[in-house]
């Protein structure tokens, strides 16, 4: 990864060889008003989402009046901004490079129960035709694995769903309690779904250790949100 001369997000290497392709995953310094500031981003619309940490996933065909309720977002239009916004949760940014289709998704624990990444490449293989031999996914900065604590209750739903339980870890002081591996968890999915792994990069930073990123888990109300974004020009 490398950071923008602003300092205000980071870039991925490969997806900026994609020639027009616009991302990036901000820290806690970049707001929504910050893109405006970008003269070459002036003529690009933002989009957001109402995230509501469920398996809803928006087909983007116009721009929308009002922020819809989901937690993905999948589009072929260029000028378009799809925002992401996380404190823990885990950012996904994709692309076909040869289809020239984008999406952004919202993976909490919820979210990669009810499998939405993965519905998300289903559905871009069905609306749009991709192939996963032609994806190229970014995974954002997230709580880690080792300070991402969760409870029984998750570490059921996740049985009752079919997923591995090679993600959790059991506590090794409190009963009935987990680690999570988010980003392991939502790596499975791709790579269940013929995704190479080369095609697959992420920024391991853990969003709870790291200050330069809102964190829920430790500044509660507080945290703000990190704008995690994916556009295209002509």
């Amino acid at each position: 990864m490398r950071q923008d001369s602003s300092n205000n997000f980071f870039l991925i290497p490969r997806m900026e060889e994609v020639p027009y392709l616009i991302h990036g995953f901000g820290t806690r310094r970049w707001e929504g008003s910050d893109f405006k500031k970008k003269p070459e981003w002036k003529d690009f619309k933002l989009v957001f989402l109402n995230q509501i940490h469920s398996d809803i996933i928006r087909i983007i065909d116009n721009v929308p009046r009002e922020n819809l309720k989901g937690d993905a977002m999948i589009t072929d239009l260029p000028f378009l901004l799809l925002f992401i916004k996380t404190a823990d949760c885990l950012p996904v940014l994709v692309v076909d490079r040869v289809r020239r289709i984008i999406a952004a998704v919202h993976c909490g624990w919820k979210g990669t129960s009810k499998r939405i990444l993965q519905r998300v490449i289903q559905r871009m293989k069905e609306h749009y035709g991709c192939r996963s031999s032609s994806l190229l996914v970014a995974m954002g900065p997230c709580i880690g694995h080792e300070c991402y604590e969760v409870g029984e209750d998750v570490f059921q739903i996740f049985k009752e769903e079919n997923h591995s339980i090679e993600f959790f870890r059991p506590h090794p002081l409190r009963r009935r309690k987990y680690f999570l591996d988010l980003k392991g968890a939502n790596l499975s999915q791709m790579v269940r779904l013929g995704i190479n792994e080369k095609n697959i990069l992420s920024i391991d930073s853990c969003t709870h250790c790291e200050k330069n990123f809102p964190s829920f888990r430790r500044d509660k109300n507080k945290a703000g949100r990190m704008l995690s974004f994916i556009g295209m020009s002509l």
